[in-house]
């Protein structure tokens, strides 16, 4: 796609965003299965409920757009995964503690990517008078902040004092 405005780019990073969403839903996926701390494993499905949710509501947007939301591929987000479940998974960790610590960090990372695609398309949509998609795009914006919040209270209220 030439990129000519702001129209333009918006359409771009929606795209962007539902390739790092359907990367970032499958890493967390597998982040879930190897996570033991029972409120983290259940955290992490939740997460992956949200960026399923996340997907349908970008696959609406760009629906209404005429846009095919499979037309970019993240590499963001790939690097990001693939360091997840390099990290989170596949490392030689000898604890489950300290590995539940790792899953969170690497999890959060692919979050905060997520949360700055969502921030940029939701300015994106307000400047282009887009009011509803912006409605829409900033809820989702503000649950990936809640979901991140949740995963820092995870880690601060037990699992890295259990790592530690």
């Amino acid at each position: 796609m030439t990129i000519n405005n702001l129209k333009d780019v918006y359409f771009d990073q929606l795209q962007d965003l539902h390739s790092a969403c359907t990367q970032s839903m499958e890493a967390t996926t597998d982040l879930g299965r190897a996570a033991k701390d029972e409120e983290l494993s259940k955290a992490l499905i939740a997460g992956v409920n949200g960026i399923s949710e996340g997907l349908d509501v970008l696959k609406t947007i760009c629906a209404t757009h005429d846009l095919d939301p499979k037309g970019e591929h993240c590499k963001g987000m790939e690097g990001l995964a693939t360091e997840a479940r390099a990290h989170g998974i596949k490392a030689d960790i000898s604890d489950d503690d300290a590995r539940d610590a790792v899953i969170i960090t690497q999890y959060q990372r692919m979050v905060h990517y997520a949360l700055a695609g969502y921030g940029s398309v939701v300015a994106f949509a307000n400047r282009l008078g887009l009011d509803d998609d912006a409605a829409k795009l900033q809820k989702l914006l503000d649950e990936t902040y809640d979901g991140d919040r949740h995963m820092t209270a995870i880690a601060t209220g037990g699992v890295n004092k259990a790592a530690a």
